[in-house]
């Protein structure tokens, strides 16, 4: 099943429901940059989208340094943002 990529209106309206998180590499991606309080804490939660990533089928780009972490959500078989990512985005910020 081909995944499209999401239009510019779509964007929009997707990051209007996704308020922590922006548009990045041109609208191709979008990304969220949180902190915790400590790496033990950011390697929990990291461990969390690592299993929500599997169920999902779809997973991050990330960074992480001592209690921060970076995350990447983009759909390389659309050429960018999909659907995918906005429901991954949105299934991240629950765990939260």
């Amino acid at each position: 099943m081909a995944v499209a990529e999401l239009t510019e209106a779509e964007r929009q309206s997707a990051l209007a429901d996704l308020s922590e998180w922006s548009l990045s590499r041109e609208g191709k991606a979008i990304e969220r940059k949180l902190e915790f309080g400590d790496f033990s804490e950011a390697w929990g939660f990291m461990s969390r989208v690592a299993l929500l990533a599997d169920t999902h089928d779809h997973h991050p780009e990330w960074f992480n340094v001592y209690n921060k972490v970076e995350i990447t959500l983009t759909t390389h078989d659309a050429g960018g943002l999909s659907e995918r990512d906005v429901k991954m985005a949105k299934a991240i910020d629950a765990l939260l």
